[in-house]
């Protein structure tokens, strides 16, 4: 299928706020507050500095997005690109939505020396993702992630 791949705007903002909602339901077992998410999500949609959101669209139907964050690497004097809030509508998986949004953040790496690669974390327990990731050629190999969240 040929993907519309996009910038996320403000006018995205609903949609972004479900799909959050429902990844972080199906994925961890979460319930997010909307009204906490909304306003996060319109704070990155608001400042690159914070994040970036793309989206794919079908038929001018939004059917997936995923959200970038960039870390500077001092290692390669270069940013990498953080992959997050991936989310694509149950009924549009397994139809190379999230191959086609990897595949514009890929190129958007390759076009931009600024940029030294990208890295995503998945939930241990999310073994449909890793297979995914994996099948598009990302290893887990290197890296554990530990973190201290406040509540």
């Amino acid at each position: 299928m040929d993907f519309n791949i996009r910038e996320a705007s403000v006018d995205d903002l609903e949609i972004l706020v479900g799909f959050q909602i429902k990844m972080a339901n199906e994925t961890e077992n979460l319930i997010l507050d909307k009204d906490i998410i909304s306003r996060g999500i319109l704070m990155g949609l608001k400042d690159i500095n914070k994040a970036q959101y793309y989206v794919a669209e079908l038929n001018n139907e939004i059917i997936g997005s995923l959200m970038i964050t960039k870390e500077w690497s001092d290692w390669r004097n270069r940013w990498v690109l953080w992959i997050q809030s991936v989310y694509v509508v149950e009924a549009h998986r397994q139809k190379g939505v999230y191959k086609a949004l990897y595949a514009y953040i890929i190129d958007m790496v390759k076009q931009n020396s600024d940029y030294g690669g990208v890295r995503l974390y998945v939930d241990k327990t999310n073994t449909n993702a890793q297979r995914v990731y994996s099948k598009l050629g990302m290893n887990g190999d290197h890296y554990q992630l530990f973190e201290y969240m406040v509540d």
